[in-house]
Parts: structure tokens; sequence; C-alpha cells
């Protein structure tokens, strides 16, 4: 097999010694039509982790995003903005052709990869022999360009590169502007490739795993592991402040006397219906202003959403520090807390002045992660909040959580029901020495929500992926959509398999926002990742960005359903626009969730 030479002592040696000769995009864009000629994972991961051997540590990061058909992760926010239009135009530019031409080529053909192509082939035109590199800078400077004629200039710098690319190179490059790379896997797999680079196998896939935690930003990832190795780069991981972590999740239990017996002595503290935001910042130098940015637990950046959160530092004692908390919208009238659908109108930028004086917010700040220099992810949570709370000046914008310690069952009982008068979801319970440890694993917090018929007699709700839709018979044909399917993920395969399809339970208002929001995910065939049955199959497909939360009766066992539940009565109870698909409920949280059911 040709990726055993990556075990072999002369090539190490070249590795380590970085003596490799930098990548031409030419040799790049093979890799790229290998592994969409591969469809078993294990290879698409042998596959990788020769390309990334075959990196030097100056490029692997650009490699990583290229293949990954982005730029950049979400958090850096940079994005091409180029649409199927603007490159038929940059083809017909690039090759000399009519735009008619182009267009022709391309509703034979269904995919502008191919029919760059094509076109190239029938162009010969001269390749310049650019690094991946280069490549790179010249898409990044594209995707950078803003201002007046700034959409002619990127078809004509597009054109450009398409100029000076051999043919195959071409099939990518059209793609990559327009998101449509998909090759079939995710950060996941290039974790897994990357150990597969060091050691031959996924032995180390669960160290770098962790590192990813701490750093979810897959070319800063392979950068480090590359230059460092895995043991290095684990043992000297930290958070980065402008970096966001990935969040730590809590789970589920049946009563407090459980929660008691799996966590021992625990902090009680109120659960907000809000937008989880993870606040970073740096305190400026001379006459600069402070860095602040706030990203949710999907890592997209949201600062702009939240012009308060600049103050922070009027109220902080620290240089640098990252915190995660809960921004709570309020009613300035009713002097109540507002709900999660609500707070997230503060995604409408273009009003932001107008829509933060209507929903005023602040921010429930519940633990610190990081503090000049330090991190403090591994410390014990009653120690992080011991310094958390001495971090911070009085102030009503800025509010540490409330806390009760305790070891007593009734008192988790009496703090619920305290909670649930007072309006909101209701608790959270968290081990006093818990570490910090991203995603939904082990006992360390525990939720316990109100538990309401409107919306579902399922101990909790489930976050499932959309992947397609059906046209609707009277009323809902108005709205273009009368059922859509949803699926939850495959950790082990990153497959999304189905969960249930939905038509009811939604106002004639949710119907409407659903299709204007479908409609601009539609895709023309069935995604990679997608996994269902033939009786399933929705009249359109969309792409896996877009998140709903759903409540339900219960679940049972499913042999038709991939996932192999179903969820019976589903309910929309909200758009999940602070996830994506990542972030979804996966098919081991479903098991749990149906196992508590049982209990219950």
């Amino acid at each position: 097999m040709p990726w055993l030479f990556l075990l072999t002592s002369s090539f190490q040696h070249t590795w380590w010694g970085y003596n490799a000769i930098s990548m031409n995009f030419s040799e790049f864009s093979k890799y790229l039509a290998r592994l969409e000629d591969t469809p078993s994972r294990l290879e698409i991961t042998r596959i990788l982790s020769e390309l990334f051997a075959r990196s030097t540590p100056d490029e692997i990061d650009k490699i990583c995003y290229l293949a990954l058909g982005v730029l950049a992760p979400n958090y850096r926010g940079v994005v091409f903005n180029i649409a199927e239009k603007l490159m038929i135009k940059a083809l017909a530019l690039a090759y000399g052709v009519d735009e008619s031409e182009v267009l022709k080529l391309y509703k034979k053909e269904g995919d502008l990869g191919n029919t760059a192509e094509l076109l190239a082939q029938k162009s010969n035109l001269k390749n310049q022999n650019w690094t991946v590199a280069e490549v790179y800078e010249k898409l990044y400077k594209i995707a950078q360009d803003e201002g007046e004629e700034s959409v002619e200039r990127k078809v004509e710098k597009t054109a450009e590169i398409l100029k000076g690319i051999e043919p195959l190179s071409a099939r990518y490059l059209a793609r990559i502007p327009l998101g449509k790379l998909r090759l079939g896997f995710s950060d996941k797999t290039i974790i897994d490739a990357l150990s597969w680079m060091e050691s031959g196998s996924k032995e180390g896939s669960k160290k770098i795993g962790e590192i990813y935690n701490i750093l979810p930003d897959v070319g800063l990832l392979a950068k480090s592991i590359k230059e460092k190795g895995v043991s290095l780069a684990a043992k000297e991981a930290k958070p980065i402040v402008g970096v966001p972590i990935l969040p730590m999740l809590a789970q589920r239990l049946k009563s407090p006397a459980e929660m008691i017996e799996k966590m021992g002595e625990v902090f009680v503290e109120p659960k907000f219906d809000g937008l989880r935001v993870l606040i970073h910042f740096a305190r400026a130098k001379g006459k600069n202003k402070d860095m602040v940015r706030a990203f949710t637990r999907n890592s997209n950046d949201v600062t702009e959403m939240f012009p308060e959160i600049l103050k922070i530092g009027e109220y902080i004692d620290a240089g640098e520090a990252i915190f995660d908390s809960e921004a709570v919208g309020m009613d300035p009238e009713m002097k109540r807390i507002l709900d999660f659908q609500t707070t997230m109108k503060r995604r409408r930028v273009h009003d932001i002045g107008e829509t933060s004086r209507k929903i005023p917010l602040s921010f429930q700040i519940f633990d610190v992660l990081y503090k000049d220099g330090s991190s403090l992810m591994n410390t014990p949570y009653d120690e992080r909040r011991e310094i958390l709370e001495k971090m911070f000046k009085a102030n009503k914008l800025f509010v540490v959580d409330e806390k009760v310690k305790t070891k007593d069952p009734e008192i988790i009982n009496s703090e619920y029901r305290k909670r649930i008068k007072e309006g909101l979801e209701g608790i959270l319970v968290k081990k006093c020495t818990a570490a910090y440890v991203s995603g939904r694993t082990g006992w360390r917090w525990v939720k316990m929500k109100q538990e309401e018929e409107a919306r579902g007699k399922l101990p909790d709700t489930v976050d499932a992926v959309v992947m397609g839709y059906t046209v609707g018979k009277g009323k809902r044909a108005g709205f273009g959509i009368g059922q859509f399917l949803v699926g939850v993920t495959d950790p082990v395969s990153e497959k999304i398999k189905t969960l249930t399809k939905i038509g009811t339970g939604l106002t004639d208002e949710q119907f409407r926002e659903l299709a204007l929001r479908l409609q601009k995910l539609k895709v023309s065939g069935k995604p990679e990742r997608y996994e269902l049955h033939k009786n399933y199959t929705p009249d359109y497909w969309v792409e896996p960005k877009l998140v709903v939360e759903l409540a339900g009766d219960d679940l049972t066992k499913s042999p038709i359903h991939t996932s192999g539940y179903a969820l019976r009565f589903p309910r929309l109870v909200r758009f999940r626009d602070d996830k994506d698909a990542k972030d979804a409920t996966n098919i081991n949280e479903i098991g749990a969730l149906y196992k508590l059911q049982i209990k219950k």
C-alpha cells in the first residue's frame, strides 16, 4: 500500500529534518483526486497522512484548510463571497470563451469544477508550477478584497489563477471558492490522519483530539504536530486568546440522588435560556484598544452581536483571560429574562444598535479557563470559581453566577424549584473537583430542566441536522415545504443518519422561515455524509448546515432509520443558529437518552 512508505526511517528523517520540498499545487490536486475517488474513510485517512507527511511545516496548515475547501476556520470569518455566476464569468475570462459556452457546458456536467477542467484541457495554457502556499496566498487575497469594484477584481484575480494551473488543478480551484469541494471528511479525519502521519496508526488520535479541544483549528494543530510531534505538542498545548476553545457540555441524570452518587460534592447554579458565549480578552498596551472576542459554542465569532462586551476590561483584574458565559437578554419593561430565540435577534447586525437597545443583556459568567499566561482548564472547578470571583468588580453587565455548594440531594431539588419559579430553565449541577473538559464526557456537569408537556415527554431535547425536505400539499404548498427529514451524527463514521421526519407542530411563521432557510441550502444531489433508507428520500436535499432543536414523546428502536432510533411525535422547539452539524446530538447521546427514558 502507498501509505506504508510513511513508516520508513529515511522519510521520517526528511520530515523531522524539514528537508522536504514545498509542494506544487498540481501535486496537491492529485491527492485531492485520490481522495475524491475513495469512499473508504480508512483509506481517506491514509491518503491524508501521506499528504501531510509529504508537506513542510510552513505549508501543512494551508494544505489542511484547502483540503477541507476553506481558507481558515470559522472563527476567522474568511469567506470568498463568490457565487456560481461570478465563477462562470471567471472561467469565461480565463479560457477566452463566451459565458454562454461555459453555462452550456456547466448544465451538461452539473459541476463547475468539471467544467473548469474541460475548458482548461482545450485551452493549452502554460502551467506556472505554483506551490500550494502561492495559490493559497492568491486565494486569501481574493477573499480579503472588499470595497468598490471588488467583485470585478475577484473575477479577474480568480481568472488569473485559473490561467496558471493545469486542468486537474482547475477542477478543484473552481470548487473551493464556491464551497463545493466536499471530499467526504471533516476535522476528525484530519486528526486521525495526523496520528497516522507519525505512527502509522490511530494510537495518537485521542491525544491529538485533546489538543484540538483546546486549539480547534486544524491548520494550527497540524503545524504544531509537524514541528514538535504529538507528545511535545500535547505537553505544550494551552489556550490562545483569540482562538476559541471547544466548550464543556452537560450530561443528563435521572435524579439529584444519582447526581450526588456519581459526582460527590457539587455546585448548583442557575440554568439560563441564553446564548453560550466564550469571551476572550487581552488588555491593550499604550493607546491601542483592548482585544475582545466573543465566540459561540461552534466557534463562530459573534463579537459584533454584543457591542457591550467591549467594556469587559473595565471590570476585570487581568491582562489576558478567557471566560465561559451565557449571554442572557432582558425585557427592560417587564424586568424579566427573555428566551433564547429573542436573544438571538441580536444576530441582525445591520441594526445592532437599535436591537441592543430593545434587547439589553447581561453576561452570566460561570467559568475562567485562562488567566495571564496560565491555563486553568485542569484546575479543579472550585479553585477556578474562587479565581473567577476575585477577578470581577461588582457590576450589572458581567455577573458571576450564583452557586450553592452541597452534598445533599434535597438542596439540589430546592434550588431547582427556586429557579423554575424565577422563570429560568432549571439548574446546572457541577462536580466541585472537575477539570474543564470539552464535550459531553464523564459526570462533571449535569443539567436539570423543567419537563414541560408542551415540549414533549422525552427527558431532554435533541439537536438534529436538517437533511432534506418534501413539498407540501394544500396550505403547506404555499410554504414550499410540508415535511423535513432530520438526522444525528455518527461519531465513528462521521455520517449523518436519519432520526425522524417532521411535518406537524410548526407554526405558519416557522414553516415560512424554514422554507427560506432551506432554499439557500438546497443542493442537486445527496450529500456524501448522508446515510438513509430509500423510504425516506426527500424531494430536495440540503447541505448539513441547519440544526434544529426538537422535543418528542419518546425514542424507539427503529430498523429503518439508519441511526437505529426513531423520535416519535417530534416538535420543533427552535432553530439552533449557535450550532452546526458537528455540534448536533450524536448516536451515542441518543442511545443514552433512550436508556434514560426507560429508567424514567
